[in-house]
């Protein structure tokens, strides 16, 4: 705490810049919301322009200043890949094995090639933006409609992206938690992701049926777009991607590689598949610094983020939260706790996915560590609060998502997004109670 503190140690009131920084991310963009939120949080602890400058300088070795560079660099070799071919190829492959000649085949191969070209790239916006192009004129044919589309690309991409190995949710989640990807995924992203696909899967045909009659692709959408055909240098690079990115998983499970190790594997994958796609160094360094520039705001945003969150804790926001959060759940126990801190991310803290899975982290640390939570049953918490908010919350991920698949129908979004949230939520709730038992 600075000299001049308008606040005292250990108060409630050190929580405001968190609050400023929640409700203004609703209307404004991510940056601002959290240029605000620090604002506030250097005025009420008193924060001299030395003491703040210090605080901002270690941001950036802190594991938010490594997602940032993470997010950056997803996004450099993802450029690459399109331009390789790569992510084309892949969702060419599984529409052709797939066989899309009926509505539950076209629908399957939405949800497939959401989640798996997502869950590679690390990113959803950027993921479907590809897909689009290739899966829309092959489902409009079977008469799929862009309210259907809409809908499940939504829910898969959100899928693709907690199960990814090296998407900057994924990230975030096992830095916090200290889980190994294996754990993760077997006690929380699988079970939640398998959910989401089932429920989005019946919701989509339920959408189906009541729009089928009135909402239709376009020409825009449908007219002079031929079939994609991979070239052999494409089906190469995308061979040598796959490849090399297998083994990245295998050697990282093995020798239990942590954050660290993922820029490397992208700066590796990058190369092999821009080299494999017979571009040049020039090319393929050119490519992925451009891709890396679309996310700079994300990186500076993330360095900004972990300061507001020192804000919190210097003035025992956190602590002092807990105190009265621990009076609330004592009765309920550690199945309460999980309940609650499930609730609240989802439907309390919006933002970017990995701000989101931190600031919910750290609102209930204090109580999860006196309650001895596991972290494995926790960690299905963390999903649910960086997950569920874009898809109850009219936001704009879920307004670019039906952009992208060339849906207008909110109320369809919605409808599919709240389906499958409360399903999630409620299978949170029975584990939160015979979760322990099986671990």
């Amino acid at each position: 705490m600075g000299e001049y503190a308008l606040i005292p140690k250990m108060s409630l009131w050190a929580l405001l810049p968190l609050v400023v920084y929640i409700i203004m991310v609703f209307k404004q963009r991510p940056i601002n919301a959290v240029l605000a939120g620090i604002a506030v949080g250097v005025i009420l602890t008193g924060q001299s322009p030395a003491m703040f400058a210090k605080m901002l300088s270690k941001s950036l070795g802190t594991f938010l200043g490594l997602i940032g560079l993470i997010i950056m660099m997803g996004s450099g070799l993802g450029a690459v890949m399109t331009k390789a071919g790569v992510s084309q190829t892949i969702v060419n492959w599984i529409v052709n094995f797939i066989g899309v000649n009926t509505k539950s085949k076209a629908i399957i191969a939405v949800i497939v090639t959401s989640v798996v070209i997502c869950g590679l790239l690390g990113t959803m916006a950027g993921g479907l933006a590809i897909i689009a192009p290739i899966i829309i004129p092959v489902v409009a044919s079977i008469g799929i409609t862009p309210s259907t589309v809409g809908a499940i690309m939504q829910s898969a991409g959100e899928t693709g992206l907690i199960w990814g190995p090296f998407t900057p949710p994924v990230v975030a989640l096992l830095a916090v938690t200290k889980l190994s990807y294996a754990r993760m995924m077997l006690y929380s992203a699988l079970p939640f992701g398998i959910i989401w696909l089932i429920i989005i899967y019946y919701v989509a045909k339920k959408v189906q049926r009541d729009t089928e009659s009135w909402d239709k692709y376009d020409e825009m959408y449908t007219a002079n777009v031929s079939k994609f055909v991979p070239s052999a240098v494409q089906v190469r690079a995308t061979l040598v991607f796959v490849a090399v990115f297998i083994l990245a998983i295998a050697y990282g499970l093995i020798t239990k590689q942590k954050t660290g190790f993922v820029p490397l594997v992208m700066l590796v994958l990058a190369f092999a598949t821009g080299f494999a796609g017979k571009m040049s160094m020039n090319d393929i360094l050119s490519d992925f610094t451009k891709g890396m520039a679309k996310m700079v705001e994300m990186f500076l945003l993330f360095i900004l983020l972990e300061p507001l969150i020192n804000l919190v804790q210097v003035g025992g926001g956190f602590e002092a939260l807990s105190q009265i959060l621990m009076k609330f759940i004592a009765a309920g126990g550690k199945a309460m706790l999980l309940i609650v801190g499930s609730f609240v991310g989802a439907f309390g803290v919006e933002g970017a996915a990995v701000a989101q899975i931190k600031i919910t982290h750290e609102l209930f640390l204090p109580a999860i560590k006196a309650m001895n939570l596991p972290m494995e049953m926790w960690a299905i918490g963390l999903i649910a609060a960086s997950r569920i908010t874009t898809s109850v919350y009219p936001t704009a991920n879920m307004v670019g998502v039906m952009g992208i698949a060339g849906s207008k129908n909110l109320k369809a979004m919605l409808f599919a997004g709240w389906e499958v949230s409360l399903a999630a939520l409620a299978y949170i709730c029975v584990w939160a109670y015979f979760g322990e038992a099986l671990l």
